[in-house]
């Protein structure tokens, strides 16, 4: 874990839902949710420790204030596979964790691979609101 003290208050994750693709509500939350978990389940299956245990010192400082602390979450949402796409990069460009997930099409859009959501975070308040400050919450 890092180093120095972070208030568990000033921790989030930004959950980035696009809106133009008209989703159910029940499939934007799962998309949201998939987003958001996925930052621990790629954690455990990329771990390089005996079956994928995962121990404090696996994670930022900030990570894992979230982890035990409150899962702070923020949702917000975006206009096109564009914008989410480009704030994708932002986030990666700012070297935040970014996990973007990309809908099988199975139950909507007639089985068309689709970037439906992303999260971004854990991480502080200061690093991440640069990068999503400006999005409209859900």
């Amino acid at each position: 874990m890092d180093a120095g003290v972070i208030n568990v208050e000033n921790v989030k994750q930004v959950i980035v839902i696009r809106k133009d693709l008209k989703m159910r509500r029940g499939k934007e939350i799962a998309q949201g949710a998939h987003a958001s978990i996925a930052f621990l389940t790629n954690r455990f299956v990329n771990s390089p420790n005996a079956l994928g245990s995962l121990t404090p010192a696996d994670f930022s400082q900030a990570e894992w204030e979230w982890i035990r602390g409150n899962f702070r979450k923020i949702c917000v949402v975006v206009d096109s596979e564009e914008e989410l796409l480009s704030l994708v990069r932002d986030a990666q460009d700012a070297h935040l964790i970014v996990e973007l997930i990309e809908d099988a099409g199975l139950t909507e859009f007639h089985g068309t691979l689709t970037f439906t959501a992303a999260a971004i975070g854990p991480d502080t308040d200061e690093k991440l609101d640069p990068i999503t400050g400006h999005l409209r919450l859900y």
